[in-house]
């Protein structure tokens, strides 16, 4: 069984995915918090598989509720919800620790797999929307263009064919586009996509992407 808990200020969404939890098989809702500081609170007494939080809050929002969520090394994931077209703030997020982001008007069957995703150890946020986010917003908190970006130490410990993968992943490729590029099979492709987190200790595929851009793999579109 799922745990989750949901981080809302608004008692109706809280009550909908309440709804949708208690009537989907294999999950179930453990507590709501109405702010940032009640959710750390409730994760670090419940300790529940997810908690799907809500940026906008009041008092602690929930970029600062994720850090100190993942911060506590507790096994709980953390998934963002926020309307993509307001929120700037998602890629914060995402550096926080966050294993993904859904979209407020996510239908139910797309929540439901986000959290059963984000449960499982994987990432919510599909590569194309992952580059689309990162495209939009990178160029904020991201050097300029012109800036050499410093070597990362961590790519030293990849082989040449990981780091193609990995400079993959940060253009957003799924695997299967991948393995088409390299004329690999998609059990190669997630091969080379598990060693390439694991050697640059990234808990996911959104991780990884980050990661590239920090290291100057990757550029956002102007």
């Amino acid at each position: 069984m799922t745990t989750v808990l949901i981080a809302d200020d608004q008692p109706l969404q809280r009550m909908g995915v309440r709804m949708l939890l208690e009537g989907t098989p294999g999950l179930t809702s453990v507590g709501e918090a109405e702010h940032g500081a009640e959710a750390v609170r409730l994760a670090a007494q419940l300790r529940p598989d997810v908690v799907l939080m809500d940026i906008r809050m009041p008092g602690m929002d929930g970029l600062e509720a994720t850090r100190r969520i993942i911060a506590s090394g507790g096994r709980t994931r953390v998934l963002i919800v926020t309307t993509f077209d307001l929120d700037e703030y998602v890629y914060d997020g995402l550096r926080a620790g966050a294993s993904g982001f859904l979209l407020k008007d996510a239908r139910p069957e797309e929540l439901v797999a986000g959290i059963q995703a984000v449960a499982t150890g994987d990432a919510v946020v599909a590569p194309r929307l992952t580059r689309r986010l990162l495209d939009a917003y990178a160029h904020q908190v991201l050097a300029p263009a012109g800036a050499a970006a410093p070597e990362d130490p961590r790519l030293r410990t990849l082989s040449d064919r990981e780091r193609e993968v990995l400079v993959a992943i940060g253009q957003g490729w799924t695997n299967t586009e991948i393995a088409e590029r390299f004329v690999l099979t998609e059990s190669t492709v997630k091969k080379h996509v598990g060693r390439v987190l694991a050697k640059i200790g990234a808990r996911d595929r959104i991780q990884a992407v980050i990661m590239a851009y920090d290291a100057g793999l990757v550029r956002a579109k102007p």
